[in-house]
């Protein structure tokens, strides 16, 4: 099987290719050039292109760059910039894997006449047969990824290989290491690949947004302090509000009207709701009318619920934590992801 692995520099990916080349496939490594500005962590640097190169050289195969960058600025920096716009959380991690690597990536592979692309993540693919499957968590639990790749289709999961999956990081560590590999010590990436460690998101942000000062009021409208950018504010803040008193209950944000310039907090009961309304909902093989897992971060703990499809948002089993409008809510059964969704913001009222 000619296999094309996505190569971003690290030692994930690194191993991914090595395990496909050990089993006989014909891999070729490919990293992907996404972000031309500044960049000083994630798979975006000079460095994690000549890491790549360096494991290709060392594995024996071929190795390329694709230039997608104007797909990444259209889909995945400007979506960021236009939801922080709107006052969402949005996670750019999600619509690089939603619009680059398993859609602008998946097609050139196509194109080229690859039978399947591979990547580093930390997630499995169930078979459960006639074709149908899942994407299921990693064997890691602590570096599962299965979060971030709930948008994949049948048409993709059948096209895709998770060749870490099935191993701890340590593992994948101890098998660079045995290979020689020069990224087998290399850090882990945890950051947003166009935010600079230096100026942060809203330094990145400033330059692309005009940014609106705002009140910060309690549950009643009554002011209660102040904040430069209502932009940069996010569901469940409780630093950097300017809040005056000395209540010795802790307050949060509960909402951000960007439109109004308000930002709202409450107490810790405040912060609770018992229905998300999302947006965008993708099933993996099929509507779930039961109950279902779901998890609103990448290492967030799942809680039930139950999704209610003519009003399009999901029912708590238990009054749950305000879910930021941006993020994603997926649907788990078990350990296997059978959809997911984005959470929204409700019609508002007219003030």
């Amino acid at each position: 099987m000619r296999v094309l692995v996505a190569m971003s520099g690290g030692v994930d990916s690194s191993v991914a290719a090595a395990l496909l080349r050990d089993e006989g496939h014909d891999v070729v490594g490919v990293t992907m050039k996404l972000w031309g500005g500044e960049s000083d962590t994630g798979c975006c640097s000079v460095s994690d292109v000549d890491d790549a190169r360096r494991v290709a050289r060392k594995l024996g195969i071929d190795h390329h760059v694709f230039n997608f960058g104007d797909r990444f600025g259209r889909d995945v920096v400007d979506r960021y910039v236009d939801a922080h716009a709107l006052g969402e959380t949005p996670n750019p991690c999600i619509e690089c894997n939603r619009h680059v690597k398993f859609d602008k990536l998946l097609r050139r592979a196509h194109a080229l006449g690859f039978d399947a692309v591979a990547t580093g993540h930390h997630a499995r693919i169930v078979d459960h047969g006639r074709g149908r499957r899942r994407i299921a968590r990693g064997v890691d639990r602590a570096k599962d990824q299965s979060y971030v790749l709930f948008m994949l289709g049948q048409a993709q999961l059948a096209r895709v290989r998770f060749p870490v999956g099935e191993l701890t990081k340590n593992e994948v560590r101890a098998r660079a290491a045995a290979l020689g590999l020069p990224t087998a010590s290399k850090p882990d990436s945890q950051d947003v690949c166009f935010i600079t460690s230096a100026r942060g998101r809203a330094g990145f942000l400033r330059d692309r947004l005009r940014m609106t000062p705002g009140r910060v009021v309690d549950p009643s409208g009554v002011e209660v302090g102040r904040v430069g950018a209502v932009e940069l504010v996010t569901i469940g803040q409780r630093r950097g509000l300017g809040l005056t008193g000395g209540d010795a209950t802790p307050r949060y944000v509960v909402d951000v009207d960007v439109a109004a310039a308000t930002v709202t907090v409450g107490g810790p009961h405040d912060l609770c709701e018992a229905a998300t309304a999302v947006r965008d909902v993708v099933w993996t093989d099929g509507q779930v009318d039961g109950p279902l897992l779901a998890q609103c971060s990448a290492h967030g703990e799942p809680a039930w619920a139950s999704f209610d499809f003519d009003a399009s948002e999901l029912r708590w089993a238990q009054p749950h934590r305000r879910v930021a409008p941006g993020q994603a809510v997926v649907f788990y059964d078990g350990d296997e992801v059978v959809g997911g969704a984005v959470s929204t913001t409700p019609a508002r009222v007219p003030r």
